[in-house]
């Protein structure tokens, strides 16, 4: 008994010491995470935070001007661009999620999420080259639809697969009540499925602005950009990311110092954007 008691506590103290090291080889490997996206931060409000000013926000670029005017112009064409790209991408991507999680069998269900999965990897500048084919070369015009277009073909795969994973969450248990009632099922999918889905959509809907928020090949054919506010959907818009490309090749260093303080806007940007949709997450409830 004494030499089995010996070979447990033995086995006890290794199981500690794995259990120890692995807990700090998972702290590493966290800690190397977080080191990256720390840097990248640090490193970007050092250099845009002196040009930050409320001429930034409010100013059209000026090269004439001593701190080369605001970007006015890339920060509302940034906004017309992802509402664009939600109206595509949320709307495909929520529904061809729905269907992948409630009615997803056979050979069409294999089709859309093997072909989702295709275009979850396609580069940005083929969705920009599909959009320019598609819209600009038909109406003959640069535009901001060609851009959200471009950026909304990028969007839905995330929203689709993300969607799907957060439907299928939901307990079936709900399902079954809501049938047991005589519900129909689409309204317990509208009713009970998707509000319980809710939290779980909309941080499905954040990666898919994630996904387009910072692209900038497939505007460079598409949305093309512009020096002014944009005032319609057909006509050519700036673009945060565009700004930030155009900026960063100039020789001056206004112009340098306009791409940093671009670059913290974007960032600050998506950060507001995640904070709001969690916000609505919690407000709502729901699968988080």
């Amino acid at each position: 008994m004494a030499i089995v008691t010996t070979t447990q506590a033995r086995m006890l103290r290794r199981r500690r010491r794995i259990n120890a090291l692995m807990l700090a080889l998972c702290a590493l490997c966290c800690l190397l995470v977080l080191v990256p996206l720390a840097a990248v931060l640090i490193y970007v409000v050092s250099q845009g935070f002196s040009s930050l000013s409320l001429s930034l926000l409010t100013e059209l670029p000026d090269p004439t001007a001593a701190n080369g005017g605001g970007l006015l112009n890339a920060i509302t064409g940034t906004l017309v661009l992802i509402l664009i790209a939600c109206a595509v991408g949320v709307t495909i991507g929520i529904m061809s999620g729905l269907y992948l999680a409630e009615f997803g069998q056979g050979r069409l269900a294999w089709s859309v999420r093997f072909i989702t999965d295709v275009l979850a990897g396609l580069p940005s500048i083929v969705a920009g080259l599909v959009a320019y084919g598609l819209i600009v070369v038909a109406t003959g015009a640069f535009s901001a639809l060609s851009g959200g277009i471009a950026l909304g073909l990028l969007m839905f795969p995330t929203v689709t697969r993300t969607t799907e994973s957060v439907i299928r969450l939901v307990p079936n248990a709900v399902r079954e009540a809501g049938l047991a009632l005589g519900i129909p099922r689409w309204r317990v999918i509208l009713s009970l499925v998707l509000p319980m889905a809710a939290g779980g959509i909309a941080t499905a809907v954040i990666l898919g602005i994630a996904r387009v928020a910072g692209e900038t090949a497939p505007l460079l054919f598409t949305a093309f950009g512009s020096p002014l506010t944009p005032t319609g959907l057909m006509q050519p818009v700036s673009a945060l990311p565009l700004a930030i490309f155009v900026d960063s090749q100039a020789p001056d260093p206004q112009s340098h110092a306009l791409a940093w303080a671009g670059a913290l806007v974007l960032i600050v940007l998506v950060l507001l954007l995640n904070g709001i949709a969690r916000l609505l997450a919690r407000r709502f409830g729901g699968i988080r």
